[in-house]
């Protein structure tokens, strides 16, 4: 978390430019970002504007347009403007520092099950051993047995009475689980987790990169009579392959995929949050938003307004193209969902997943539209690091066991305070897979499903581990106090009972 802010800033006094380290800001002070550079730290834009792209916060792949006024946070990047800032938190108090701060909390604190665990342990060893001596010296006085018998039975209710069955009820199978896990490119960190996600009631996704793929893509490409979508992508793919803005690279990405080729543009001209100008072939075309455009062209036809309103509905982004001061088509692109995702959801509320969320830090028109696509009730949106951290404590005090699947480093906080946290492996930030239980390697949603069906079936065989276990060291005890076994039979019947629990715990590895 740590490294994705900067070391150094560049102060103003006076008009003169000095790098001093970031921890040396104080609020009031003037910073200098030039393009491409990270933020210092939170601070309010005072002069300039710029398109900012604050994935380490919010997830979000599309940059956001900042202009005077608004308000930037720490170690998001900075596109083409120059900005000066004023800071209004001091280092230590921005944004992610307290994203730092909130996955530390919750690291530490310590699952109810362990301390449940580590509670049993003490007061069973000392029932044993309390137990053993009062059967050493009580039954001669009680029972009128002899003083040999008490010896022998109290040193035989001590082998027999030893838990050596019961622990291993747990951990083979836990083990072997994580074992079963690997192979399917599910990697538990713990034991403790994997028992833990047999008893998940309520399941939290991030949106970007967890239900949708992270990338930006081209959905639709609407052109105008006598147009053709080719040719709109043609003219729009001649600009933005000049452009290093997410929604450029995916123009240009679609059209290289559709082996389309494309003049060299001059005279390129990008308008921070707006779009871009240059010329091809002797003709002026401008790709951008609905300002930009309205700006440049002599007729705005109400054709593709209403169609830009109906994709924006659908959560797209849309960008119109025109040629020589005429609109010629619209190009919508969004961050599209998995193709798993949808069955993935379905799945899990067969499976009888109490409680389905998706948390993302996108606006609410993109956010209900993959939702409905998804069939996810419950949507949070607009959501910074530490109100995901609030969902997630929200949703524990309604289902107790909530699980929270992301893959960024706004989702740590929430990631390590849940019941489970989950990364996705190849996608999922450094930040994401240390902050996370368990990790889906193979990057594919379907495994969530599979990682819940192997905590069910250990929880299961841990149960009957622990139900055999128990009823044969009573019977143990039953025999040893009427005077029905023997020191060896004793021992044979323990570690018999222990090498059992241990293969039944071994089915898991299928």
């Amino acid at each position: 978390l740590m490294a994705i802010t900067p070391d150094t800033a560049r102060l103003i006094v006076n008009n003169q430019e000095t790098e001093i380290p970031v921890n040396q800001l104080k609020m009031g002070d003037f910073v200098l970002v030039k393009p491409g550079e990270l933020i210092p730290t939170d601070s309010i834009i005072i002069e300039g504007s710029s398109t900012i792209n604050q994935a380490p916060i919010t997830g979000e792949s599309i940059p956001v347009d900042k202009t005077v006024g608004d308000e930037v946070f720490a170690g998001t990047l900075n596109g083409n403007g120059v900005l000066r800032l004023q800071v209004n938190k001091s280092p230590e108090s921005s944004l992610i520092q307290r994203v730092i701060r909130l996955v530390e909390q919750a690291k530490t604190e310590t699952p109810p099950s362990q301390r449940f665990v580590e509670k049993f342990e003490k007061i069973y060893a000392k029932v044993i051993v309390i137990s053993g001596l009062l059967l050493g010296i009580l039954p001669p006085f009680l029972l009128n047995w002899s003083w040999e018998t008490t010896i022998y039975r109290a040193l035989i209710f001590l082998v027999v009475a030893s838990p050596c069955a019961l622990m291993a009820s747990i951990m083979p199978t836990l083990l072997s689980g994580i074992a079963n896990g690997a192979r399917q490119g599910i990697l538990f960190k713990n034991g403790a987790q994997l028992e833990m996600m047999g008893e998940i009631t309520a399941i939290a996704f991030d949106k970007t990169g967890t239900l949708t793929t992270g990338k930006l893509q081209v959905v639709d490409i609407i052109p105008r009579k006598g147009k053709s979508e080719n040719e709109v992508l043609q003219l729009a793919a001649a600009l933005e392959s000049c452009s290093e803005h997410p929604i450029g690279k995916a123009i240009t990405q679609t059209a290289i995929t559709k082996n389309i080729q494309w003049q060299v543009a001059t005279n390129v001209t990008a308008k921070t949050g707006e779009g871009i100008t240059g010329i091809v072939n002797s003709e002026i075309i401008t790709v951008g938003k609905e300002n930009l455009i309205k700006s440049e062209v002599n007729n705005f036809s109400s054709y593709f307004l209403e169609e830009s309103n109906r994709l924006q509905k659908q959560g797209k982004t849309v960008i119109f193209v025109a040629q020589s001061q005429e609109i010629i088509g619209l190009i919508s692109v969004a961050d599209t969902v998995r193709l798993e995702a949808s069955q993935m959801i379905n799945k899990l509320k067969s499976m009888n997943i109490k409680s389905i969320a998706m948390l993302t830090g996108d606006n609410q028109q993109t956010a209900d539209s993959v939702a409905q696509n998804l069939g996810i009730n419950q949507v949070y949106y607009e959501l910074l690091p530490e109100d995901k951290l609030m969902v997630i404590k929200q949703l524990q005090q309604q289902n107790r066991n909530v699980a929270m699947v992301g893959d960024g480093i706004n989702d740590a906080p929430a990631l390590s305070l849940a019941t489970v946290g989950i990364a996705m492996g190849n996608a999922g930030s450094d930040v994401a897979l240390e902050s996370a239980d368990i990790v889906l390697m193979a990057d594919r949603l379907e495994k969530l499903v599979e990682a819940i069906n192997l905590g069910r079936r250990a929880n299961r065989i841990i149960k009957q581990n622990i139900t055999f276990a128990i009823g044969f060291i009573f019977l143990l005890l039953v025999a040893n106090f009427t005077g029905n076994i023997n020191m060896p039979f004793g021992v044979l019947g323990h570690e018999g009972s222990t090498v059992l629990v241990t293969l039944s715990g071994l089915r898991l590895l299928k």
